[in-house]
């Protein structure tokens, strides 16, 4: 599918999964250099930076939401080509973060507003800085998840925060994935992007890689705090398992001989001591319970219990 936008003299085309006929007619209407036309028709292996005199091209991987605040498990592919007037991004599966921007385009040529009608470059400055602010809230999202992760893992459900924390590290996870790249990317767009722009275009750039390293900081914090949190509720409930495994222990080791004491007076032999006793049954009870009471108090005074 291919989308058309402008805005003043800037022009905008979105390839969403394109055909070959799709990617042959902008190549032919952009001049592009037919090996980077064919990158166009598959997703590549991974991040990447090429730049001509007319343009530069670069491949960068971004979260895929698949409902709200889930994030799914594989990056979406986002191949972005940026001339003077120019730029043709390309996607082959829904992202987002792009929808959303495409729709601010729209409105902002609509009103007819200047931020981005002066050339291409611009168009993708704000493109990112969008991408990252939005990404950057999201992460507040998982922040809110974490801090009630600990509350209830001091409040008493460290088996129930297993899965929750074991979903929180894979969205964070999947963010580092995501993400792993794109610094080295923005720097190696910076001479091409000079040469396109201007000086000031540097700037510009900058102020991306800084909004970037303020999102992957943030990714490498809530990580660090997950890791800790995972820690503690795995020794909270190594502690509770050894607390049960302990009572268990001292409850079999109790009622071990005191089943042994049953068992012997229930033997059937001619002479057995107490067996015949008018108060036979409340000796052999009392003896049962004293047993059990030393028991008990051995326990308490090695602080077993």
């Amino acid at each position: 599918m291919l989308q058309r936008h402008t805005h003043g003299d800037i022009t905008w085309v979105n390839l969403l999964s394109p055909t070959p006929e799709e990617v042959r007619s902008v190549m032919d209407e952009f001049s592009l250099d037919p090996l980077i036309a064919d990158e166009l028709m598959v997703p590549s292996v991974r991040s990447r930076v090429d730049a001509r005199d007319e343009y530069f091209y670069l491949v960068l991987y971004f979260p895929a939401f698949k409902d709200l605040h889930e994030i799914a498990g594989t990056p979406t592919e986002l191949d972005i080509i940026v001339g003077k007037h120019w730029i043709i991004t390309t996607q082959y599966g829904t992202v987002d973060l792009l929808h959303r921007f495409v729709n601010r385009f729209d409105v902002d040529a609509l009103l007819e507003r200047d931020a981005m009608r002066e050339h291409a470059g611009l168009v993708f400055v704000q493109m990112l800085s969008e991408f990252y602010t939005s990404l950057h809230d999201e992460l507040a999202n998982v922040g809110v998840r974490i801090d009630s992760a600990e509350e209830h893992i001091f409040g008493g459900n460290e088996k129930e925060m297993v899965e929750e924390l074991s979903k929180i590290s894979r969205h964070l996870l999947n963010y580092s994935q995501a993400l792993d790249g794109h610094d080295a990317m923005l720097q190696s767009v910076v001479t091409p992007g000079v040469a396109l722009f201007g000086y000031e275009y540097a700037r510009h750039l900058r102020s991306i890689v800084g909004e970037y390293e303020r999102l992957a900081n943030v990714v490498r914090s809530n990580r660090a705090i997950l890791n800790e949190l995972r820690q503690t509720n795995d020794s909270l409930l190594t502690t509770k398992q050894n607390e049960l495994m302990k009572m268990f222990t001292i409850l079999v080791f109790v009622t071990f001989p005191l089943t042994l004491f049953t068992n012997i007076f229930s033997m059937r032999t001619d002479h057995n001591p107490i067996i015949g006793h008018p108060w036979d049954f409340w000796i052999i009870v009392g003896i049962m319970l004293s047993a059990a009471v030393a028991f008990f108090a051995y326990f308490k005074h090695k602080r077993w219990l």
